[in-house]
């Protein structure tokens, strides 16, 4: 007896055994000639971070969240990232990138918020410059503090030297290695950088060479994500304790663990 199979590369090891045992049953237990096809489906590709816990994730952001970014569990209710979708208008890279960018400096900004309250109650700094963020002069109504100019003149220079910083990571960004082509006091030949504008690397911005494998590097690429996310929640945190309590976050801390009863979020609901 002649038998026919056309077998899919797909097949598994079990369905190709019990193939062959249906082959011989049929040329054992039949004279006639028997002709069959097995056709098996395709499993398709994995994508990569598939296994990744999923934050109220739909099909639709699943298509173009597969993953490959830090920190992505699918989570884009309002279709931000999607290319074809409402957030079509702004590039999907942008929007990975600006949020590493605005995760480091709310990093930057909750330690720095926090540290002069922190290092005035250790007594490590003085009084008068322990002061909570909120009366350092940022806010002149909530209180000021005598710098070496006015405030307006520091915020016009702290306005001016940002700009400059933020032009030049958006040129990196529009044509990242661009900036190790021009003249920058001798420091340029440091700001080639990976071709990754997010992650430049070198001895300026990965001194200490965290990352030499690929494994870890996604790792600590991750926790990146992770802290940013926070610091991002600690800063809005900031904000509103600071109009709710008429006190920093410190001060909070220290009021909630001496009396949690009397000092929480439900009995501070009131506005100073």
């Amino acid at each position: 007896m002649a038998a026919q199979a056309l077998l899919s590369p797909s097949l598994t090891p079990v369905e190709t055994s019990r193939l062959g045992a249906k082959s011989r049953l049929v040329g054992t237990g039949s004279s006639r000639k028997a002709s069959f096809v097995v056709r098996a489906a395709t499993t398709p590709p994995v994508k990569s971070g598939a296994n990744r816990p999923l934050w109220f994730a739909s099909k639709q952001s699943l298509s173009y969240l597969d993953g490959s970014l830090p920190g992505d569990y699918g989570f884009d209710p309002l279709g931000l990232s999607d290319p074809e979708g409402t957030g079509g208008f702004i590039e999907p890279k942008w929007l990975a990138y600006g949020e590493i960018i605005n995760g480091r400096f709310a990093m930057l900004g909750a330690a720095g918020a926090i540290a002069p309250e922190i290092l005035g109650k250790a007594g490590l700094i003085p009084a008068e410059t322990a002061l909570p963020w909120f009366q350092t002069g940022v806010i002149p109504p909530a209180g000021t503090y005598s710098y070496w100019a006015d405030n307006y003149t520091l915020f016009v220079l702290e306005m001016a030297l940002m700009g400059f910083a933020e032009h030049r990571r958006f040129q990196d960004w529009a044509k990242p290695g661009s900036m190790s082509k021009q003249y920058f006091l001798g420091f340029e030949k440091y700001l080639g950088g990976s071709g990754d504008p997010a992650y430049p690397g070198g001895p300026l911005f990965n001194p200490l060479g965290f990352g030499k494998d690929e494994k870890s590097m996604k790792e600590l690429k991750l926790k990146e994500v992770k802290n940013g996310r926070l610091a991002m929640l600690a800063v809005l945190g900031y904000f509103i304790q600071g109009l709710v309590t008429g006190v920093g976050p410190y001060q909070n801390l220290l009021d909630h663990l001496s009396d949690p009863v009397n000092n929480n979020v439900l009995t501070s609901l009131k506005f100073h």
